[in-house]
């Protein structure tokens, strides 16, 4: 896997390496189409705001992390054999934990973004750009490298027998360093604070109406479970992993896969979490596959007798429209010279006056 340590290799034709197959395959699929939409609408057509900035780049982030899974996918398929080499061990490993980083890390920022702009209005009126959005990104994209830096170091290619693993070659202490490190940094403070964000968002939320009141309840509490239920199974197993115990062991072999599968799958909820539930995002999204849909449709002979049909609707109209106009102008024309002939009788009668 990309994350445990050990590849643990499970025998073959057990029912949950097919299950785990299952799932990638349908995340991969789910996670790249899903989050390739969300890139696209908020790129390219919403209006650039600070709440498009976030979800483009988690969206961008959920993205290649569901783009480079196919390459553990491949490999679980053959009993975790990597043959891809040793650059691409690393490179694997570096890109899926950096936007593992990279995601939590903006549902974090996200929250707390959500928090502050219900709590502190004036403040986020005054102080949220798009700009310090920007920045902000590039610092999470910073932070997600910095992070990963140890995942991509340590990991190496490994040969046993015929088989080769992409594993971590590390001792205990160090494995140990590692899984508190990514726990603590990965899940424990992303969820504290959206936890806490999103309480707070909940207290304020009352004011509103009943309707609105009890939506907005429905996706606090489907944000908050999904992290939790995605991520948390998958860091106990990890910890479970340090034990040497057989009894344990057999338990990781078992479960491994399938918190793995769960926290990939987190991939695949934020954007329907977080965007498909924004009523502007599914009118622009509608909007661009019906476009999409008209143009891949159309023809040009179709086209053309549309056009005719149009333009023959819009002359009839147009012929009728304008005989009350010619009417209006003849009327105007002729109040003009009345009023010509009054002025011109005015100043005469004017002038005989003043010669008298």
């Amino acid at each position: 896997s990309i994350f445990f340590l050990t590849p643990n290799p499970l025998p073959r034709g057990n029912h949950i390496k097919t299950f785990s197959l299952v799932i990638y395959c349908a995340i991969i699929l789910v996670g790249t189409v899903g989050n390739g939409l969300v890139i696209y609408v908020t790129g390219y057509k919403m209006k650039k705001t600070v709440n498009s900035v976030w979800f483009f780049n988690l969206a961008l982030a959920d993205f290649l992390f569901t783009a480079f899974l196919i390459f553990t996918a491949v490999s679980l398929y053959q009993d975790h054999h990597w043959p891809f080499g040793n650059f691409m061990c690393k490179l694997n490993s570096f890109v899926s934990v950096v936007n593992m980083f990279a995601s939590v890390f903006f549902l974090t920022v996200i929250s707390l973004d959500r928090c502050l702009s219900i709590w502190v209005v004036v403040w986020a009126q005054n102080k949220r750009t798009i700009f310090k959005a920007q920045v902000m990104s590039a610092v999470i994209w910073l932070a997600a490298g910095i992070c990963s830096a140890p995942s991509a170091f340590l990991r190496t290619v490994k040969e046993e027998g015929n088989n080769t693993y992409c594993t971590y070659n590390i001792t205990e202490k160090q494995k140990t360093s590692l899984y508190t490190f990514r726990f603590s940094l990965g899940f424990l403070v992303p969820f504290v604070v959206i936890l806490f964000s999103y309480v707070a968002i909940g207290i304020r939320a009352r004011r509103l109406q009943r309707t609105s009141k009890r939506r907005s309840q429905r996706i606090i509490f489907a944000i908050i479970f999904a992290f939790f239920i995605c991520w948390f199974p998958f860091h106990v197993l990890s910890f479970i992993e340090l034990k040497p115990l057989d009894s344990l062991m057999r338990l990781v072999q078992i479960g491994g896969p399938l918190t793995v599968c769960l926290a990939f799958m987190n991939s695949c909820l934020n954007p329907i979490l977080y965007v498909f539930m924004c009523d502007e995002f599914q009118k622009k999204l509608k909007q661009s596959i019906w476009l999409v849909l008209e143009n891949a449709l159309a023809e040009d002979h179709l086209s053309y007798v549309g056009s005719s049909r149009s333009l023959s609707s819009w002359i009839p109209r147009k012929s009728v429209s304008t005989t009350p106009t010619g009417e209006d102008d003849a009327k105007t024309s002729m109040t003009l010279m009345e009023k010509k002939r009054t002025h011109t009788r005015s100043s005469g009668s004017t002038e005989e006056s003043a010669s008298k």
